[in-house]
């Protein structure tokens, strides 16, 4: 049912991503009908904006939701590869009521960030299920969010993917770890063409896409079939790219060339792929990724988290790629807050170029988390206040500390916000978030369901959380001897070693 035509009146606009103006704003079937000078038309609800800052809704290009349940369950000194050598502790023994419960989880804390989209590589184990993934969507479209639900699948373990690595343990575990599998790949896929031609909620705010997690954890084929299934059905694909320099070492040793390269070789790179992370990526393969359109999805927070490095963004946008945002989940990222990753996007640049023109400046960063990121989701004319685009918006108050003296807004939105000034937010014109109140869940229910389920899942996962922690020591020192001759990021160069 379309929301009733609103006019938004009184606030400070963030006009096309560009200025601020004193305008109205009307909405109409959720988009915006037009920008106004002075009242408007009368026969319309009356929305009083006076003392609030207006931008467009952030959008996040890069996230989990299952990682909600597993908040607080990784270690401080996680790495990439001991986060996934023990994912098995943190996402087992789910229920299909789980992934739900956690997908609303996360969208909660991303309307209440000012979050109104995201791209969710959400997982299943040890596969993926039409079940799972519609409860997925489901909780999207309940919370009244527009989402990107794209299962993410492999057919190989991290054990599997990085070659050698099982050598490095000792017999009996090296037996227990090569014991576990991965379902074919064949019957994955089946399983997520079967959900996409069932989608459960209409397409217009919740659309399905695939996630293939790793390239080193997908077989050829099956990166190539992923390939196919986004193009036969028009769906988003977004793969985790050069997160880590153990990534690129292992692709060097299992392909002989690196990641990017291998991707394009399989045909996977493409206008309607994305990789998040890309911190260890070579200006060659950012050329590689501006020629196909492929975007990359930048994830500062959780990159610091777990030691990643921080991506050659400077050099990324130098190149042509597209580029958006994202939080990644909130065990690897602690939280979704969509102000704090695109602040950490512009500052962090300041850490890897001397020179101020290099930088992340505020507008840029903006535009990121924005209009970039909607793009990396495929959203048409979302990101931007201005006519014809989606009436996602967020109201600020311009009273808070943030904004007390009022001199560079959009500076100061980018560089202090962190949601504690935010009001309401509204998608496609209907209040999601108003007088502190999530309106369209039940967040004391949610909290008790979540608590619940953390001490379920905490004691059937026990034996496994034990066995992660004896498998960490090993993997983390197997990947610091595989990465010890692999070159030493130099972003300010935009390279990362060999250029193939």
């Amino acid at each position: 049912m379309p929301s009733p035509a609103r006019l938004i009146r009184g606030g400070l606009v963030l006009v096309g991503n560009t200025r601020f103006e004193s305008v109205s704003i009307l909405v109409r079937d959720g988009r915006i009908k037009a920008l106004i000078d002075g009242d408007g038309p009368a026969d319309v609800e009356v929305i009083d904006a006076a003392g609030r800052i207006v931008i467009p809704g952030l959008v996040n290009g890069h996230t989990h939701s299952h990682g909600a349940l597993g908040r607080g369950g990784v270690p401080d000194d996680a790495t990439l590869e001991t986060f996934l050598a023990g994912a098995g502790a943190l996402n087992g023994n789910r229920h299909v009521d789980d992934l739900r419960l956690s997908a609303e989880l996360s969208a909660v804390e991303m309307i209440r960030k000012g979050c109104t989209a995201c791209f969710d590589l959400s997982v299943e184990l040890p596969s993926p299920s039409v079940e799972g993934i519609h409860a997925v969507a489901m909780a999207y479209h309940g919370a009244g969010m527009r989402a990107v639900v794209a299962p993410m699948i492999s057919d190989r373990t991290i054990h599997q993917a990085l070659p050698g690595l099982l050598d490095a343990f000792p017999p009996e575990m090296r037996a227990a770890l090569a014991a576990i599998a991965m379902p074919p790949w064949t019957e994955t896929l089946a399983i997520c063409a079967d959900a996409v031609q069932r989608w459960p909620v209409p397409m217009d705010r919740v659309r399905p896409g695939i996630g293939p997690a790793i390239p080193l954890h997908c077989s050829d084929d099956f990166l190539r079939a992923c390939a196919a299934l986004a193009d036969d059905c028009d769906l988003r694909l977004q793969t985790h790219l050069a997160e880590s320099r153990m990534q690129q070492v292992a692709a060097r040793r299992r392909y002989g060339t690196s990641l990017t390269a291998h991707l394009g070789a399989l045909g996977v790179l493409s206008a309607r792929a994305s990789g998040a992370h890309g911190v260890w990526l070579s200006e060659t393969e950012a050329r590689l990724l501006a020629a196909s359109g492929t975007g990359i999805v930048h994830n500062p927070m959780s990159n610091l988290r777990l030691g990643s490095g921080t991506a050659p963004v400077r050099m990324l946008a130098d190149a042509g790629v597209g580029l958006g945002i994202g939080t990644d989940a909130s065990n690897t990222s602690d939280g979704q807050n969509m102000f704090e990753a695109m602040r950490l996007g512009a500052t962090l640049s300041r850490a890897q170029a001397a020179a101020p023109e290099h930088w992340i400046g505020a507008t840029e960063a903006f535009r990121m988390a924005t209009e970039g990121s909607a793009r990396i989701l495929g959203l048409d004319r979302v990101g931007r206040i201005e006519e014809g685009w989606a009436a996602d918006l967020l109201f600020l108050d311009a009273d808070y500390c943030h904004y007390v003296p009022l001199r560079d807004t959009l500076s100061q939105i980018v560089f202090a916000e962190n949601g504690a000034a935010l009001r309401e937010v509204m998608i496609a014109g209907d209040f999601v978030l108003k007088d502190g109140r999530v309106l369209t869940l039940d967040e004391t229910a949610l909290a008790e369901r979540a608590r619940t389920a953390a001490r379920r899942l905490d004691a059937a996962n026990a034996q496994a959380r034990q066995m992660a922690d004896a498998a960490a020591v090993i993997v983390r020192s197997f990947c610091r001897g595989a990465c010890a001759d692999f070159p030493p990021a130099s972003h300010q160069r935009g390279s990362h070693g060999p250029e193939n």
